[in-house]
């Protein structure tokens, strides 16, 4: 749900994190390897691409240090190596998976899929309730067979509030989920967001505030 993109091509960096949210991820880019372990000690990040060539500190090292914390951050390496010594090297240090550059978008993309997937809390295929049906690794949604047209921000909480089932998710939790690092947390934007989210919906209404806590579905 939420990715961090570590690569020093800046360029590349943004292509990639453009891809990402077409997708329906929420993303954060940095370009050095200190900037990585900064973003990474402030936010809960499900998966990050690391390029292994990071400036000023390694991305072995940021992958080593990551590791220790005990995070459940996935790590997905990139490298301009495709050499076997290295992909044997950075899955050694820890890394769940391993990209060579250039890469195939759409590789890439279900691999950060797969990723967040064997998080602690493995995330199923399909999530249902109260007739809503979210496939996603399709990126559809249904409500009582009706499809729904959802915004990328809109399937992303409506899917936060099915993984709690039933459960009450806070704003803030959704703004740490599903908005990238830009976000301004005195915007209104998760409130925004529901009101769009519960026209779509329709009738009966399915999400409830529960005041002073959050929402729940």
């Amino acid at each position: 749900m939420r990715v961090l993109v570590a690569e020093d091509e800046e360029i590349l960096a943004e292509l990639v994190a453009t891809g990402l949210r077409r997708a329906g991820f929420a993303v954060d880019t940095v370009y050095s390897g200190d900037a990585a372990l900064a973003y990474l000690g402030l936010h809960d990040y499900d998966v990050v691409v690391l390029d292994r060539d990071l400036p000023r500190v390694h991305g072995d090292d940021v992958a080593r240090r990551l590791i220790a914390s005990g995070s459940r951050t996935r790590i997905l390496m990139l490298t301009a190596s495709g050499a076997m010594e290295d992909r044997v090297a950075g899955l050694d240090l820890g890394a769940d998976d391993y990209v060579t550059k250039p890469f195939e978008f759409p590789e890439l993309v279900s691999r950060v899929r797969a990723l967040r997937r064997r998080s602690v809390r493995p995330v199923p295929p399909q999530l249902e309730r109260h007739g809503i049906r979210l496939d996603t690794v399709r990126r559809s949604a249904l409500r009582d067979g009706r499809e729904l047209d959802l915004s990328p921000k809109e399937f992303s909480v409506l899917q936060l509030l099915l993984e709690a089932d039933g459960g009450t998710v806070s704003a803030e939790e959704l703004l740490e989920r599903a908005w990238d690092a830009n976000a301004d947390p005195f915007t209104g934007a998760v409130r925004v967001c529901m009101s769009k989210l519960r026209g779509k919906l329709g009738e009966p209404a399915l999400i409830r505030t529960v005041q002073g806590v959050g929402y729940a579905l």
